[in-house]
């Protein structure tokens, strides 16, 4: 089972206070990037795969989706979720992406965003999602980079000419990674490039857009604390098709 992290009650306090828990898709940066990969939004059945606090199920809904299913293994996350909206046709349920079992070639979409990399089987989620999506179907995803996933501590340091170093630590050494973000013990899963996009043309997708994603220098000047991720990436954004 997926280590449930969010039910911490640390953690959970400390993930409320982050910008993009307050603001929504508003306070993601990389929100502007996603949403230019995603499909009309008209009419689509859509599954929402770690919905958190249920951002993108109402902005799917918003958008035109016919119906939203937002899947979380978090209970404090799905209350939050639940208590933005009373659409009947937004729906939540508790969910474990290593376990779940979805109806074969029924969604037109499937979005995450930054949860694959806690998954560790993460081969099997993807032929699950691949079933579960009509034929022309869409997987949109975020995730932490696996370069920003493998850095030694403390982080970046500096050189003799003043320039940030991202010394990285075994990025070829798959597999979990213990970190304290939040609070202490938060597991991830670290894979390289190339094990993930792989995984996904082996489950049957084909790749259609891949964005490491980087602030642009309008994100700086509203950000300006987003100034270290233009020094490795920290996110990666895909497209892929069914």
């Amino acid at each position: 089972m997926t280590q449930n992290i969010y039910d911490d009650p640390r953690f959970f306090e400390n993930y409320s206070r982050l910008v993009r828990s307050q603001q929504g898709l508003a306070g993601a940066p990389e929100w502007p990037a996603l949403r230019a990969m995603l499909p009309a939004m008209v009419g689509l059945t859509v599954v929402d795969l770690g919905c958190g606090y249920g951002w993108f199920s109402r902005w799917a809904r918003e958008a035109g989706a016919a119906s939203v299913l937002g899947l979380d293994v978090s209970e404090k996350m799905l209350e939050r979720a639940r208590a933005g909206s009373n659409d009947p046709a937004l729906s939540y349920a508790r969910a474990d992406l290593e376990q779940i079992d979805l109806p074969a070639a029924t969604f037109d979409l499937a979005y995450s965003s930054l949860a694959f990399h806690y998954i560790d089987n993460l081969r099997a989620l993807f032929a699950t999602v691949h079933r579960a999506l009509v034929p022309g179907g869409r997987l949109v995803f975020s995730i932490e980079h696996p370069v920003f996933m493998a850095p030694r501590q403390p982080g970046w340091s500096v050189d003799a000419q003043g320039r940030r170093q991202w010394p990285l630590d075994s990025y070829q050494r798959e597999g979990p990674r213990v970190t304290n973000w939040l609070a202490d013990g938060v597991v991830k899963q670290h894979r390289t490039l190339g094990t993930l996009l792989n995984a996904l043309i082996d489950a049957g997708f084909t790749i259609a857009h891949v964005d490491e994603w980087g602030p642009s220098d309008a994100d700086l000047a509203a950000r300006p604390e987003l100034a270290e991720e233009i020094e490795r990436p920290m996110m990666l954004l895909v497209s892929a098709t069914r």
